[in-house]
């Protein structure tokens, strides 16, 4: 009824439920490059992996960077009262970010990136809120 792939996509984005990003870093699906030129030249794969800049979608993001508790002495023996500065990306935001500080990994043959959130330029995001 359902091709494979279908249903591999079906899973993986089941799985992503697994995924526990920590910190400042963001999970972010890479868009595929096709290796073509505007003009509709094909590149070597050389010349696409020089490329400064890349971008994807945000999958998860992590809780943001922990901050102590005014007055704490010593905030870590306590574990339930942790306060996080959330960060400026969302799920399913677009991300521009620097190539360089991402870090790639591959999961039931997808490729992602963790990229931390200081190495994002900008995000393209459809449903903005004021």
């Amino acid at each position: 009824m359902y091709s494979t792939e279908t249903k591999r996509t079906a899973r993986y984005l089941r799985d992503l439920n697994k995924f526990i990003v920590v910190g400042d870093k963001v999970l972010v699906k890479p868009l595929d490059d096709e290796g073509r030129t505007h003009g509709g030249l094909y590149l070597p794969p050389g010349v696409t992996e020089r490329e400064k800049v890349q971008s994807g979608y945000v999958l998860k993001t992590g809780p943001g960077y922990p901050i102590a508790m005014p007055g704490d002495d010593e905030p870590w023996k306590e574990k339930d009262n942790t306060r996080y500065i959330g960060l400026q990306a969302h799920e399913g935001d677009m991300a521009i970010y620097l190539k360089k500080d991402a870090i790639e990994i591959e999961y039931d043959r997808e490729k992602l990136v963790i990229v931390p959130q200081t190495a994002i330029l900008l995000l393209i995001r459809d449903d903005f809120a004021v």
